[in-house]
């Protein structure tokens, strides 16, 4: 799964680690889905969303692959 989450954390000036405290998880949940090695829970989908005010659907999308 595609995402804009390196983009929307870097307009915000926060670090892996930064965007990790703020959801709870650890840095290197951050950089698995950062690099589309982890698809986030809907819970966790929903946090970053909601901390990012934006939809879902705004920041991850489908890639295609299956």
């Amino acid at each position: 799964m595609k995402n804009r989450l390196r983009v929307l954390r870097g307009e915000k000036n926060w670090s892996q680690a930064d965007l990790a405290e703020r959801l709870e998880v650890s840095r290197q949940s951050v950089n698995a889905i950062e690099t589309g090695k982890f698809d986030p829970s809907l819970p966790l989908a929903f946090r970053l969303a909601r901390l990012f005010g934006m939809t879902i659907e705004e920041i991850f999308s489908d890639d295609g692959s299956s």
